[in-house]
């Protein structure tokens, strides 16, 4: 049973933080590439930043220098820390597991709200 369960979600101030996990379970999690995608109402979901099985990053450019990914695979849990948000970053965020080469093998989590405002 696979399962990507995302917490920390919520509301914040711009200027604060936040930071989101995924807790992953039902696979091979340290192979996986792990990604933080959201959707913003009115909005395609976008990709906001992954982490491959080697911890090489990839970042959308409205998040570079403020958002961070990282991934603790002993725990099986994939963060984002989400440092200086804006109004803009409002969104639902998704977390994603991907080992690239199959839709077989591409898993989703259910979602958690992030409102930044003051």
């Amino acid at each position: 049973q696979v399962q990507l369960v995302e917490s920390g979600g919520g509301l914040v101030q711009p200027g604060g933080s936040l930071r989101l996990s995924c807790a992953a379970s039902g696979f091979i999690f340290s192979i996986y590439t792990m990604g933080w995608y959201r959707q913003a109402p009115r909005m395609q979901r976008e990709l906001v930043a992954s982490i491959n099985s080697w911890h090489s990053t990839e970042y959308a450019d409205s998040v570079k220098g403020r958002f961070t990914i990282y991934r603790d695979n002993e725990k099986n849990t994939v963060y984002l820390e989400m440092n200086y948000p804006k109004p803009e970053d409002t969104a639902v965020y998704y977390c994603n597991a991907d080992l690239g080469y199959s839709d077989y093998e591409v898993f989703w989590g259910q979602g958690t709200q992030v409102t930044v405002s003051s």
